[in-house]
């Protein structure tokens, strides 16, 4: 985002656009910057907030070399401008950290009076700069091209498609065009301790790559390899294809199998108290010995959690009850900023309506007749300048300076 102009149009050397498209390309860089941010307009340090459910997060390698702090977007501008800092995109239950005493004196610009630490956050590797099993950083600067990385859900570190465990990239749900199919992903280090997925139905599983396969060594005709670790209702038994609802088989290591009842779909309506979707106790899930895979899993798969007690104990004892706090999504984080992001854009022509009105008819002229002379003024330099080479400030100051002599000659 350090460029707008080459970042909203990467072939911006080949091609010419207007200024129409320009500001189109503007917009579009806005707003992802604030489906990243969350709608945070960078004024406030978020320390007063506590931990939050989920915001952006910074670490910032000049003050902290060792990457064991993270600073609220508003600190990462106002107190670490210029420093070396490291996007880290979005954490969950993250409190700022800038100016504690992690800082080494260095009090935060917008709120200095903070806790020496914040015991409840969590760092990874991420906040050295590094992601991955790999641990190479991102963007990575020997690279001729960046490798698109993927995020866990659950320890929210970053990977390369062909780190994650797969037999090849090619198994990752993608549609015809390369984009995803699956809405969040648990990387194989993770899916452990979401193992109990397996008890759910297909639907909660991003289709199309993550099928289950029967065995083939001879060792029990009976039991199904799950690569994946989702269940199916159908399987081979003795030759014959039949439908099983309950009581299926899957492979637990040291060949020995276990019966998991694995619910209908349709009975998978809502749960409270001690209603269980999955109508049986997950605690007595048999304990996981075969290989670790990633999971990918399929839109609003969240909401097909039970959240009996039993199970939402079962969560909590993992550390993972946050997978049924809606808050906690990137899917509601972003539509949340979104929303504030509508808001702000109707305040400000809200504004500029109630600047308009305040004009009289001989100012009103005069004002949009400014704002088309620019627009006309930038348009031909957009036309005549030498595409091969970037927009810089002086080339904006020579289009004011432009504009400011015609307007003389014109008066």
């Amino acid at each position: 985002m350090a460029d707008t102009a080459r970042d909203a149009f990467p072939d911006e050397a080949e091609t010419a656009f207007t200024l129409d498209e320009y500001i189109e390309g503007m917009e579009a860089v806005e707003l992802e910057a604030d489906l990243v941010l969350g709608g945070d307009d960078g004024k406030d340090c978020t320390y007063a907030g506590g931990y939050l459910k989920r915001q952006a997060v910074f670490s910032c390698l000049t003050c902290v070399p060792d990457g064991v702090a993270g600073v609220c977007t508003a600190c990462s501008l106002a107190c670490h401008d210029g420093h070396e800092v490291v996007e880290l995109w979005t954490k969950r239950k993250f409190r700022c950290d800038c100016g504690n005493s992690k800082f080494g004196g260095h009090l935060c610009k917008l709120c200095p009076e903070k806790d020496s630490e914040n015991s409840a956050n969590a760092y990874n590797h991420n906040f050295k700069g590094s992601y991955c099993t790999c641990g190479w950083p991102y963007p990575d600067p020997e690279a001729k091209e960046q490798v698109e990385m993927i995020q866990c859900s659950i320890c929210e570190d970053w990977f390369h498609g062909d780190h994650i465990g797969l037999n090849s990239i090619e198994e990752i749900p993608r549609d015809e065009e390369g984009e995803p199919l699956y809405e969040e992903f648990l990387c194989h280090k993770c899916s452990h301790v979401c193992h109990f997925l397996k008890l759910y139905p297909d639907t909660i599983w991003a289709s199309g790559k993550q099928n289950l396969a029967v065995q083939t060594d001879g060792s029990d005709p009976n039991v199904m390899e799950k690569p994946s670790g989702h269940a199916n209702t159908e399987k081979h038994e003795n030759g014959a294809l039949v439908d099983h609802t309950v009581g299926e088989k899957t492979s637990i290591g040291n060949d020995s199998t276990k019966a998991i009842a694995v619910p209908e779909e349709d009975n998978l309506g809502n749960s409270s108290g001690s209603n269980c979707k999955l109508g049986m106790d997950v605690n007595t899930m048999p304990a996981v010995t075969d290989k670790s895979e990633p999971f990918f899993m399929s839109k609003g798969w969240r909401e097909a959690l039970c959240r009996c007690e039993t199970c939402s104990n079962f969560y909590a004892q993992r550390g993972i009850a946050y997978l049924i706090d809606k808050e906690d999504s990137i899917e509601e984080y972003e539509k949340i900023a979104k929303q504030k992001r509508e808001k702000k854009l109707e305040q400000q022509q809200g504004a500029a309506t109630n600047f308009l009105n305040s004009l009289n008819h001989v100012q009103k002229i005069e004002m949009l007749s400014g704002i088309n002379d620019m627009k006309n003024e930038f348009q031909s330099f957009l036309e005549s300048r030498d595409t091969s080479k970037p927009i810089t400030s002086e080339d904006i100051r020579f289009v004011f300076e432009n504009l400011a002599k015609k307007k003389q000659r014109l008066s």
